[in-house]
């Protein structure tokens, strides 16, 4: 079974809400080897003009996942999760995330594209915090490996 071509434009439901935790932040900055005082530090987060410490800009990931999960999952999609590579990974930021950021994620499908026996799907996560406004975008680009 091949990507399902329609999928290109789906937009999924929202995702239950991420609230961003400081040990999260200091956990994944620690994990990308972070060395920023604002990533670990409350107090230096703060006197950079920051509500709390600071998470890398990668992190839009973890929240991302979750609606990747929903596309994987899909049972339309045609996506085998087993012959999927991550292909790309970009993010287009209005603010930095920080702890306490309560962080709600939606999914489209912006493109789709074969290439050979492979297909490139590209989604991108809308991120926005409590309020509605945006924080960042977190586009992926996933190939599915055609039959070798």
């Amino acid at each position: 079974m091949s990507v399902n071509p329609e999928l290109q434009g789906r937009v999924f439901p929202p995702v239950p809400p991420y609230l961003v935790g400081r040990e999260k932040v200091r956990e994944f900055s620690r994990a990308v080897f972070a060395t920023n005082p604002i990533n670990f530090d409350a107090d230096a987060a703060r006197a950079a003009g920051h509500a709390d410490v600071v998470a890398p800009p990668t992190f839009a990931v973890v929240v991302q996942e979750a609606t990747l999960a929903q596309l994987l999952a899909e049972p339309d999609a045609g996506i085998d999760f087993t012959r999927v590579v991550h292909g790309d990974q970009r993010f287009t930021y209005s603010r930095p995330i920080v702890a306490g950021d309560e962080l709600t994620a939606t999914l489209s499908v912006s493109s789709i594209k074969t290439l050979g026996g492979h297909a490139m799907v590209t989604a991108e996560s809308r991120v926005v915090d409590a309020t509605g406004a945006h924080v960042v975008t977190a586009i992926s680009t996933l190939v599915v490996r055609g039959d070798e």
